[in-house]
C-alpha cells in the first residue's frame, strides 16, 4: 500500500536547504514518523513511503532532491532499488540506513550510488549532517558546472562600469536599487556596452548574491538544443540520451539566469521559458514531472523587442513579462568623457596579463580617440588597447588604417590628415579591418567587437546601388 502523503510544513528553519524535497522511504512507521518530524521544519517537502513499489509511484508524479532510504525493505530491497534509480537516471542525493549492515554490505551501497550510508539507531543530529553533507555535494557540483560552463562560453567584456560622467553614475545607482528586488529584469544596450557585465552587477548586489550567476548567449546555442540546455532532459528522450541531464535552469537554483540575446530565441522555447517565469516550474525534455525552480532571470538584447513581437518572431506576452524592469547600457559615443578612464583601466589591467610594459598615453592620443564614434563601444576600445601594447604604442591610426603604427601627435605635416568625419572614419576603420582579415567577416567583427549582423548591416549600407 502506498503511504506516501505531503505534509503541510510549519515555517522552515533558517538553516534550511533551499528547495529540498525528500522522500522517506522505509517499512516501519516509527522510523518514518520520526525522520518526517524531524525534518519537516527544515524542508519545503517531505514525502514517505513504506516500499521501494510505493516510492517508485511517488517519483513519478513528484520531484525528490534526496532519498533516505532503509535497505530491508519488503519486496525489492533499498539496495536493489538504488541500483534501478540510478540507471533509470535518478540524480539525487541517497542516504542508506539500515540496522544490520557488515562492511560488504556498505561496500555495495556506494557502489550502487549511495551518498551515505548510517547504521541505526541514529540521533536527529546524526542524519542532519549526514543531509547537509549531501547538500554540499550537490551544491559543489552545481558551482563546478557553472563555473566550466561559464569559462567555456566566457567573453571579454568591459571589465568595469568605469567612469563618472553623469550617465554612468545614473546606470550605478540604478543597478543598485534594482538589484534589491527579485523582480524580472530586461537589459538593452548594443554590442560591447557590457550587458553581462550589468547582470553580474544585478546579480552580485542582490540577496541571490550567495547563489550561483549562469549566464547562457541564446544566439551561440543552435534552435533545436535550445530547450535541452535550459530545462535538461530525461533518460530516452531522444536518440542519444542514454542517462538524464540536468539544464541550465537547474545549474541556477538559488540564483541569477542571465539570458543573453534573448531576441534569439526560438517560438517554442518562448513558450516555455514563459511557463516557467509564471508558474516557477519547468520539465525536462522527455520528462514526466514539473520541477521546482527559485531562479531570477536577468535577460538582454541588442535588438528592438518590440520590433521582434511586431515581426512576429517574438511573443508579446514574453515581452511583457520579462521588462517588469528595464535597463538601457549607454553606447561609448554617448558617455565619451568616461574614455580616458577606460584607456588607463585598460592599460594596466591588460599589461601584466599579456607581460609587456605600460603604454604612456598622452593629450593628443586621447583626443583623437574621442574623434572616433565606437561602432563596437567598450569591447572595441579594449580590443584597440589590447593590439596596441602587444605592438608597443597606442595605435591610434589603426582606427583609419590598419598596419600604421602612426599616432596623431607623429603626423608630419606633409602626411595626408585623418578624417574627422565620424562616419568616414567608422567606415576607413571598418573597412580596413576587413582588409587585414581577407575578408572574414566573422573574424572582422570579433576583431570590432561588434557582432556580425552589425558588421553586415553597415557594409550594406555603403554597397553601391
Amino acid at each position: 500500500m502506498n503511504h506516501a502523503r505531503l505534509p503541510t510544513p510549519p515555517e522552515r528553519a533558517r538553516d534550511s536547504w533551499p528547495l529540498w524535497s525528500i522522500l522517506v522511504v522505509d517499512d516501519e512507521p516509527g522510523m518514518r514518523n520520526f525522520l518526517v518530524k524531524s525534518l519537516l521544519p527544515r524542508c519545503s517537502a517531505v514525502l514517505e513511503a513504506d516500499s521501494a513499489e510505493a516510492g517508485d509511484a511517488i517519483l513519478r508524479d513528484a520531484h525528490v532532491d534526496l532519498i533516505i532510504l532503509d535497505i530491508a525493505l519488503p519486496g525489492r530491497n533499498g539496495v536493489g532499488w538504488l541500483k534501478d534509480l540510478r540507471e533509470q537516471g535518478f540524480t539525487g542525493q541517497v542516504i542508506l540506513i539500515t540496522a544490520f549492515a557488515d562492511l560488504d554490505t556498505a561496500i555495495e551501497a556506494l557502489r550502487a550510488g549511495a551518498s551515505d550510508f548510517i547504521l541505526k539507531p541514529f540521533r536527529v543530529p546524526q542524519i542532519l549532517n549526514a543531509i547537509q553533507h549531501c547538500y554540499e555535494t550537490s551544491r559543489l557540483a552545481r558551482e563546478n558546472f557553472v563555473l566550466r560552463h561559464t569559462l567555456s562560453n566566457r567573453q571579454e567584456t568591459a571589465a568595469g562600469f568605469i567612469g563618472r560622467s553623469p550617465l554612468m553614475r545614473e546606470l550605478s545607482q540604478s543597478l543598485a536599487r534594482i538589484a534589491a528586488v527579485n523582480s524580472t529584469v530586461l537589459i538593452h544596450g548594443e554590442s560591447g556596452t557590457g550587458k553581462e557585465l550589468a547582470a553580474r552587477a544585478l546579480h552580485d548586489l542582490s540577496p541571490r548574491a550567495h547563489g550561483p550567476f549562469v549566464p547562457v548567449n541564446c544566439a551561440a546555442i543552435s534552435p533545436e538544443l535550445m530547450e535541452v540546455e535550459l530545462f535538461g532532459h530525461a533518460k530516452g528522450a531522444f536518440t542519444g540520451a542514454t542517462k538524464a541531464r540536468d539544464g541550465l535552469f537547474y545549474y541556477a537554483q538559488g540564483g541569477s539566469l542571465f539570458l543573453d540575446e534573448v531576441a534569439d530565441l526560438p517560438l517554442p522555447v518562448q513558450a516555455l521559458l514563459l511557463r516557467a517565469l509564471e508558474d516557477r516550474m519547468i520539465r525536462p525534455v522527455g520528462g514526466e514531472k514539473q520541477l521546482p525552480v527559485n531562479v531570477r532571470i536577468i535577460a538582454a538584447t541588442n535588438r528592438s523587442l518590440t520590433q521582434a513581437v511586431d515581426a512576429g518572431s517574438f511573443r508579446k506576452d514574453l515581452y511583457y513579462r520579462l521588462q517588469v524592469v528595464e535597463v538601457t547600457l549607454p553606447a561609448l559615443r554617448q558617455h565619451k568623457e568616461d574614455i580616458g578612464a577606460l584607456v588607463d583601466y585598460f592599460v594596466q589591467r591588460l599589461a601584466p596579463l599579456l607581460g609587456v610594459e605600460p603604454l604612456q598615453i598622452t593629450a593628443a592620443d586621447l583626443a583623437y580617440l574621442n574623434q572616433y564614434d565606437w561602432p563596437g563601444n567598450v569591447r572595441e576600445l579594449r580590443n584597440l588597447i589590447e593590439r596596441s601594447l602587444i605592438l608597443g604604442s597606442l595605435n591610434v591610426s589603426a582606427l583609419y588604417s590598419v598596419g600604421q603604427a602612426r599616432p596623431a601627435a607623429a603626423t608630419s605635416a606633409a602626411a595626408p590628415a585623418a578624417p574627422t568625419d565620424l562616419q568616414t572614419l567608422e567606415k576607413q576603420h571598418i573597412l580596413a579591418v576587413l582588409e587585414s582579415v581577407h575578408g572574414d567577416k566573422a573574424q572582422a567583427a570579433q576583431l570590432l567587437g561588434i557582432s556580425r549582423r552589425t558588421l553586415e548591416r553597415r557594409c550594406a549600407e555603403w554597397a553601391p546601388p
